[in-house]
């Protein structure tokens, strides 16, 4: 009989053979299958446990009982095997049971995995480079041995726990939509994400100075195994706040130094501008004198502002503005210059200078303008107050006339009586 069609017979006897051997979930081979010496070593392949009964000390190890991994880092796992193996795959696995992967095999595509020693029949160690958040988990080397009904496990290795620390994102403060005014409390935000393990701590300041704050909230990620943060402080401002600085400063376990994000309080603060107008010369004045007016806009910040001026209500064309200059303390000044004839038709108008910041409501300062009216002479009656009063009808004049002419005349008779002495 030809070799291969006593091989074919031999196989089929073999398969009348097999038993299922109780309380296993495998099928076994009969004594004769796996002790027989005259049969081809592909036949004895065929047989799950042939190995671990030609060699009991076969053993697999899987030492690492717990990893921590860097972000971005390469993890490695080990296992290794000793003792003849039967015929059947090495695997790596993630978690056990119906919802385990495939981490790595001989047959697979895994880019990301790579063996520690190519070809090796005892080590199957790998590596996994760039691993993330996700790829946290409990890992498992498993030896499978082959069968008729298909692969089944021979020994698994007691799981390596892999946790991946991530740090978190650099954190970012924000602030309110609008500017606010000395005085008012105003809220500020400060997130940061994709971290893991969970355990963070946040920190406020301005400047130097900490800030109470509650504990921030701890959120599940957008990725697994991966959290974000989100910490509110409220901030009283002040009208010295403009060069402060708002601190957000996190500290998390793979951070060597504490990450800040910060907020610059000149970004939601808002100091109203001081309106102050000054006429040159002061009322009353001469007709067809030129006056100025000269409106002080003063401490303000930002530096954006609109000046207009008006006369009686009527809006003027006034292009005499001064560049807005900043103080030490970071507020700005400027000074709108306003000049009038003063004419007997303006005598008693009123000028005003207005003044829109920030889109707020306007700041003004005003002054009248009053004329001295003309003599029949055609000059200035000085003679005459504002109100129309005569200064010479005034009894405090008259005395002070009065007493300037008693004492010229002392002083005359004092020095005639001391020239003929």
């Amino acid at each position: 009989m030809a070799p291969v069609t006593q091989a074919l017979l031999f196989a089929f006897l073999m398969l009348l053979l097999l038993r299922r051997a109780p309380g296993l979930g495998v099928w076994q081979c009969p004594v004769l299958c796996c002790s027989s010496r005259d049969q081809p070593q592909t036949l004895l392949s065929l047989c799950p446990g042939v190995g671990a009964q030609v060699d009991p000390g076969f053993q697999l190890r899987q030492p690492q009982d717990k990893v921590s991994v860097a972000a971005g880092e390469t993890l490695t796992l080990n296992c290794t095997m000793s003792g003849v193996s039967p015929p059947g795959p090495v695997k790596w696995l993630k978690g056990w049971g119906s919802r385990n992967v495939t981490v790595y095999d001989l047959t697979g595509s895994f880019p990301r995995v790579t063996r520690a020693v190519d070809g090796s029949n005892t080590d199957f160690t790998i590596h996994i480079r760039d691993v993330q958040p996700e790829d946290s988990g409990t890992y498992y080397c498993v030896k499978f041995s082959k069968s008729l009904s298909g692969d089944g496990v021979l020994q698994r290795g007691s799981g390596t726990e892999v946790s991946v620390q991530a740090k978190p994102s650099a954190p970012v403060v924000s602030g309110p939509d609008r500017r606010a005014g000395p005085g008012q409390s105003l809220p500020f935000t400060c997130t940061s994400g994709g971290f893991f393990p969970k355990d963070i701590s946040v920190k406020w300041l301005k400047d130097k100075a900490l800030i109470t704050s509650q504990p921030p909230q701890i959120n599940p990620g957008q990725m697994k195994f991966s959290f974000d943060m989100s910490s509110t402080v409220t901030v009283t401002l002040q009208e010295g706040d403009i060069r402060s600085q708002l601190i957000c400063r996190v500290q998390h376990p793979t951070l060597e130094d504490p990450l800040d994000g910060t907020y610059p309080l000149s970004r939601a603060l808002r100091v109203s501008p001081r309106v102050q107008v000054v006429m040159d010369p002061s009322s009353p004045v001469k007709v067809n004198q030129t006056v100025n007016f000269t409106c002080h806009v003063k401490r303000f910040y930002p530096g954006d502002v609109t000046v207009t001026w008006l006369e009686n209500g009527t809006e003027l064309k006034v292009q005499n503005v001064s560049r807005a200059v900043e103080t030490p303390q970071g507020l700005f000044e400027l000074r709108s210059l306003l000049e009038v004839q003063a004419t007997e038709e303006k005598n008693g108008s009123v000028f005003t200078c207005r003044v829109v910041h920030d889109a707020q409501d306007p700041v003004t300062s005003m002054a009248t303008l009053q004329i001295v009216p003309l003599s029949k002479e055609g000059q200035g009656d000085w003679s005459q107050t504002d109100n129309g009063v005569n200064l010479l009808a005034s009894p405090v004049l008259w005395l002070g006339i009065l007493l300037e002419k008693g004492l010229l005349g002392g002083l005359l008779i004092f020095l005639f009586k001391r020239g003929r002495a």
